[in-house]
């Protein structure tokens, strides 16, 4: 979590994270799920919207936008680095 992101999860900007066994693959809808129920601390109005993450919050994966990965469709793989960062800035 990046450009203000980390503050809504007391401020820690890396979370290594081993996600539980399911039936199918992790994809990142799943993944925005989980990460709203155990790591997001407050507002989550600021990260989230609806099922996706607010405009203005870059997604990379493996340091590539998401939306060439597939965005919420995108099936997780062991060791993906997920990196949120926030584009917005109160004034």
């Amino acid at each position: 979590f990046r450009g203000g992101a980390e503050l809504l999860f007391n401020g820690v900007k890396k979370h290594q994270v081993t996600l539980p066994c399911q039936p199918e693959p992790w994809d990142i809808r799943n993944l925005l799920k989980w990460i709203k129920q155990n790591l997001l601390k407050e507002r989550p109005e600021l990260f989230m919207q609806g099922e996706s993450v607010r405009p203005g919050i870059l997604v990379l994966i493996n340091e590539a936008d998401w939306e060439l990965m597939g965005e919420l469709d995108y099936k997780l793989q062991d060791q993906d680095n997920v990196l949120f960062i926030s584009t917005l800035h109160g004034g």
